[in-house]
């Protein structure tokens, strides 16, 4: 058993600081659970975060602004990356693992990008990696996932993974609230960055996507893989109308594995008003895992934020540190080669919703009804629900039996094309969770 671990931390920010005042402030309960002192060794940062209130406390002796100095520091063990992006945290990341360091980190880019090739390094170098901040923030989720869910074979993942987006949605669904409104009330309250691309999109969703999908299924899934649409063409009609139809709108992430293929998407989905995902609202996150053993699993609670991530960090920290002073990497040995193949988006099969807007004469039903008819798609239901008198409009909502992708593109290709249509205003896919 070693006298104490050193650790060194990338990165001072939101989630760095926080960690780092945990690692200091529970330093006597840390090292009753390692069995021996974590002590912070250095800490690499921007030159001006120094003089910042969360760097009080904490030794200015401690802090670096240079990359060699850092990682030549002597007596480090574990470093944990919290820099966030791709770039350089890849490379500190690599050059770390090479070294011999165990590492920890909260990147999910990284993991979802590098992941592999990162896990084959640590093995080679018989140290850990470790990410449960990644995906979830708080909630235990990776350990889960590598530990827990092996002796299952996984059928499905239906997640939701981002909750910016989560809280955009709930206010457009008990508020009425259009899209723009409800964005600009999440940057307001430092939900939303002020360039919230990344969340709305659907991008943060999908790197989050990726890594439960490459635990799970056992294979390696990248975010280029997985196809992802974002929020913003949602308006609030839809939540009403959705509503009526005993739904309402949830931006999830969902897996599925059969038949030797992988499914993953992200995107907006009509979900049951009964259903449990249905009730998770404002920023939480919540993760809905089916295997064959253990059924129907479920993951809740606040998805990020300063306080539930660095909980993560620090819990991979100590299980680090507890590895080490038995003389063990991480005991979790990931496979990434099971030979499955994602399945293309265009052979999905679910249900869909369309709003349209059409112009208000005698007949347009019916060649809307030919082009569904023509690319084989089955109507079940089909409600005016707003005209314009003046402007001699209609407002239709139509809503599909199963069909394939392809053929539902093809119709919204075709759609667009009829003089009476003026506008596919949305089509959302259906999910019954």
């Amino acid at each position: 058993m070693k006298r104490e671990i050193g650790i060194g931390l990338l990165g001072f920010g939101v989630v760095g600081s926080q960690v780092a005042r945990v690692l200091v402030d529970k330093a006597k309960t840390l090292a009753g659970q390692v069995g021996c002192p974590l002590v912070l060794r250095k800490i690499k940062t921007k030159r001006t975060d120094i003089a910042r209130p969360k760097a009080k406390g904490i030794s200015a002796q401690l802090f670096t602004t240079d990359t060699e100095e850092f990682f030549n520091t002597p007596g480090i063990d574990i470093i944990i990356e919290v820099i966030g992006g791709e770039t350089p945290a890849h490379d500190y990341m690599t050059r770390a693992l090479a070294a011999g360091k165990h590492v920890v980190t909260a990147n999910k880019e990284v993991i979802a990008k590098h992941g592999v090739e990162l896990h084959a390094l640590a093995r080679k170098q018989n140290v850990g990696l470790r990410y449960e901040g990644s995906v979830g923030g708080g909630i235990p989720l990776i350990a889960p996932f590598k530990y827990d869910l092996v002796a299952n074979e996984l059928k499905g993942i239906y997640a939701i993974i981002n909750g910016t987006t989560n809280y955009i949605l709930t206010r457009m669904d008990k508020e009425g609230l259009d899209f723009a409104v409800a964005l600009k009330s999440a940057q307001e309250l430092g939900y939303a960055e002020a360039n919230p691309a990344n969340d709305i999109e659907g991008i943060d969703a999908k790197y989050k996507l990726a890594i439960l999908a490459s635990l799970g299924f056992q294979t390696q899934v990248r975010p280029d893989d997985i196809h992802a649409e974002g929020i913003s063409r949602i308006g609030s009609r839809d939540f009403r109308y959705a509503h009526e139809l005993g739904f309402t709108i949830k931006l999830l992430a969902i897996a599925k594995q059969s038949n030797n293929s992988v499914e993953v998407r992200v995107h907006p989905v009509l979900v049951p008003l009964d259903s449990f995902l249905a009730k998770v609202d404002g920023v939480y996150n919540a993760i809905l895992v089916e295997g064959d053993l253990v059924g129907k699993v479920l993951f809740f609670g606040e998805g990020a934020g300063a306080l539930p991530t660095s909980s993560a960090v620090i819990a991979d920290v100590v299980s680090t540190a507890q590895d080490i002073n038995l003389g063990i990497s991480d005991k979790a040995k990931p496979k990434f080669d099971s030979g499955k193949k994602v399945k293309p988006m265009a052979d999905l099969e679910t249900r869909f919703y369309l709003r349209i807007n059409v112009t208000d004469h005698p007949g347009v039903l019916a060649q809307i009804s030919r082009v569904f008819g023509d690319n084989g798609i089955s109507i079940a239901s089909v409600i005016q629900k707003e005209t314009d008198i003046v402007a001699q409009v209609a407002e239709v909502v139509i809503t599909t039996h199963t069909v394939k992708e392809k053929a539902m593109q093809q119709a919204l290709a075709d759609l667009a094309k009829l003089p009476v249509v003026k506008e596919v205003n949305n089509f959302i896919r259906v999910e019954d969770v």
